[in-house]
């Protein structure tokens, strides 16, 4: 990492942490506030986007968010036993900082870590295995690979260095009305030759061999996003860099930080599944006309409806994910957007692992790799493999080897079959299965993503994630919704698409 670079890092953590928030809600000069805002959808991205909606629009208006399930969404926990198990996303980066920032204003303080250890499965044995010596791994790497994890992290750094620089203009409050011209804010046209071609392209073009690729990336690549190194350019370097030192979790499982937001945005949740929304033109005060969008839904006490200024539809629009229908719309708006989500199954077992699965002749009581990732290969029906830690960790809690019972968490592209489990298991009291569609299927070249903007006043949070699916960037992409919905209301245009603005805004820092 170059001093430049930790330079900056350290700037924008100040910046957002240590000079104020700025509110864009009290600034003069700004009138006629709306009075009703809707989200649909109350996962990390909806629960943000209520959040940041309240710092720009203030108290006066009425935020309401809509969920028929469980507040976190695709944060989600299983209880086994005495203990809460994370079963949707895990890990977050330590560069995440509005994570970083959330879980500082709600007070949630960071998970206990604990030691772990690494090794890759290629369906038949183990081909790489941690050390507790970092020296070892490095020389073990070194021999096989030379210096290619080292470029592969200098390499992966560099595209982090560069999107970082939306914490800057988020800061100062700019906004983007599409990915694409977002990513080229930050990236210019290499971002946007990330998006269009796939990783392998990506990295052989780097100089890195197809052995690397195969024994190294593509393990990265399945455990985070359940596919392989085809996958484009931008996500596989978001993936890589989920592979750094560092990694952190929320103390009581992810999916508080959604609980907390949604308190602190003072909005009202209402467990409803919305099914429709329709343009509604009303005459006003003034006797001109004004639109509001309606919002069909349904919850327990049957259907209903309201009337809001802005919506916010922070859910995927897509096939097996959303059956919300838009009328009076023109141009019209689908209901599903090109493009599918990734299925990726989450068995949770307790029970007492089968060493001999992964080729392993030690005794289990010797067997100290908590996590296990596996290659792009035939003999490969798993993503990966780990020992999971309960989301909070009790005092004096230590792991347990693998000759005894312990939960694990295996990643797989469909459920596991008895077979399976018999295989990989000895013996288990209780199995729990999440079939997640949890992000997008990366396959460039890249078709144009949805839009921000679906209307006038009617906004589409996951854009984002078909750049890139994570925690932080579900955070980013609310950030931008909120301040593109404030600026687009009060006509602060200038807010909004300006490129190369990083530099100036560096030496303002």
């Amino acid at each position: 990492m170059s001093l430049p670079s930790m330079g900056l890092r350290a700037l924008l953590l100040l910046g957002l942490w240590h000079t104020g928030r700025r509110s864009l809600a009290s600034a003069p000069g700004l009138q006629d506030q709306p009075k009703k805002i809707a989200v649909i959808g109350a996962g990390i991205g909806g629960t943000a986007t209520a959040y940041y909606l309240r710092q720009e629009f203030g108290n006066g208006v009425k935020i309401d968010v809509f969920e028929p399930d469980t507040v976190g969404g695709r944060l989600a926990t299983a209880k086994i036993r005495d203990y809460e198990y994370e079963t949707g996303g895990a890990a977050i980066h330590p560069l995440n900082l509005h994570m970083k920032e959330f879980i500082e204003k709600l007070g949630i303080p960071q998970r206990k870590d604990t030691p772990s250890k690494m090794a890759i499965f290629d369906g038949k044995e183990l081909t790489f295995e941690e050390s507790d010596w970092f020296i070892i791994n490095f020389l073990r790497m070194l021999w096989r690979y030379g210096f290619s994890f080292i470029r592969m992290h200098m390499w992966v750094e560099s595209i982090l260095d560069k999107f970082m620089r939306i914490y800057q203009y988020q800061q100062y409050g700019y906004s983007f009305s599409s990915v694409e011209k977002l990513l080229h804010a930050m990236g210019g046209d290499s971002f946007l030759t990330l998006m269009n071609q796939t990783l392998e392209e990506t990295m052989r073009g780097e100089g890195f061999s197809q052995n690397f690729l195969n024994d190294i990336v593509a393990p990265i690549t399945r455990v985070n996003y359940g596919q392989s190194v085809r996958i484009n350019g931008f996500v596989g370097a978001v993936s890589l860099a989920g592979a750094d030192s560092g990694l952190w979790a929320v103390d009581g499982g992810n999916k508080r930080v959604c609980s907390g937001l949604l308190y602190h945005s003072k909005s009202e949740l209402i467990q409803a599944r919305v099914t429709s929304i329709s343009v509604k033109v009303r005459p006003s005060k003034t006797g001109t006309t004004t639109s509001f969008y309606e919002v069909n839904y349904v919850g327990d006490s049957g259907s209903a409806h309201s009337l809001y200024d802005i919506v916010v539809i922070a859910a995927p629009l897509h096939q097996g994910k959303s059956d919300i229908t838009f009328s009076g719309f023109s141009p019209p708006i689908p209901s599903h957007y090109p493009g599918r989500y990734h299925q990726t199954v989450c068995t949770l077992v307790h029970g007492l692992l089968n060493v001999s699965y992964l080729g392993v002749t030690e005794p289990a009581s010797e067997f100290t790799v908590s996590d296990i990732f596996t290659t792009d290969s035939k003999g490969s029906v798993i993503h990966s493999l780990s020992s999971l830690d309960p989301v909070h960790i009790p005092p004096s809690y230590k792991r347990p080897p693998a000759s005894q019972t312990n939960v694990w968490k295996v990643f797989s592209p469909q459920p596991l079959t008895q077979e399976q489990l018999h295989s990989m298991f000895l013996s288990w009291d209780s199995v729990s299965e999440t079939r997640w569609l949890a992000y997008p299927a990366y396959r460039p070249p890249h078709r144009k993503t949805p839009p921000f903007i679906l209307h006038n006043r009617l906004y589409y949070l996951n854009s984002l994630e078909w750049a890139a699916s994570a925690m932080e960037m579900s955070a980013i992409s609310a950030r931008n919704v909120a301040l593109l919905a404030h600026h687009r209301w009060h006509n602060q245009l200038s807010k909004i698409d300006q490129e190369d603005l990083h530099t100036r805004l560096r030496g303002e820092l």
